[in-house]
């Protein structure tokens, strides 16, 4: 191998936020060992530990929780907000459909809704928006330096328009992120797959897991 080769070591590619390509070096000799390469679809910069970690946010029961006591099964993530016209209703109904979809093939797992726009979705708006899709979505909001901290932990874009409209919209990234118990951030969903695929690619990871 040539010494710039070698120095670089191995690329991987990451799509984030609004269509950003970004670029991670790993270190040359580190571990390319995958538990769930057999599952996985995505490449992910500099693998897997670069996306997610800890957070503090409010549940829609006004308790503080966190993130060790929201990922306690398999668990599908998405960052939204409730006054989103579209995006956010279509993908998060697709999430709890691949719940459903999991249930049917005895994987227990949970629907997880993160709002970006704490300053509108208090936790019980965000308990009427989720209690509309799925009995067991679990629903979150807080500060806005708590909301900030855990979009950064998982790398999602979200910048609000003007705050003077009272229907302000909010730009946001779209992905849908797995979390495993005991493994965090493990692959990401784009919005064109279908519950059913979800479904699929998300028992493999439960199964490599176990």
């Amino acid at each position: 191998m040539k010494p710039i080769q070698a120095a670089l070591g191995a690329l991987a590619v990451i799509v984030i936020g609004l269509g950003v390509t970004a670029y991670f070096v790993m270190r040359p000799g580190a571990d390319m060992a995958d538990l769930f390469a057999q599952c996985r679809e995505s490449q992910i910069a500099g693998g897997a530990d670069q996306i997610g970690g800890p957070f503090t946010l409010i549940n829609t029961a006004g308790e503080t929780v966190t993130d060790q006591d929201v990922f306690t099964k398999p668990s599908i993530l998405y960052f939204g907000y409730t006054l989103c016209p579209d995006i956010c209703p279509a993908d998060s109904y697709r999430n709890a459909l691949a719940v459903d979809a999991l249930d049917m093939q005895g994987i227990d797992a949970n629907p997880v809704f993160i709002s970006i726009d704490p300053d509108r979705d208090t936790p019980e708006v965000v308990a009427d928006f989720i209690g509309n899709l799925h009995e067991k979505y679990i629903g979150l909001t807080g500060s806005d330096e708590q909301v900030a901290d855990a979009s950064k932990a998982y790398k999602t874009f979200y910048r609000a328009h003007d705050k003077s409209d009272e229907y302000y919209l909010v730009d946001h990234s779209t992905f849908t992120y797995l979390v495993l118990p005991e493994h965090g951030f493990v692959e990401y969903f784009r919005r064109d797959v279908s519950p059913e695929a979800m479904a699929e690619r998300t028992a493999c990871f439960v199964e490599a897991a176990s």
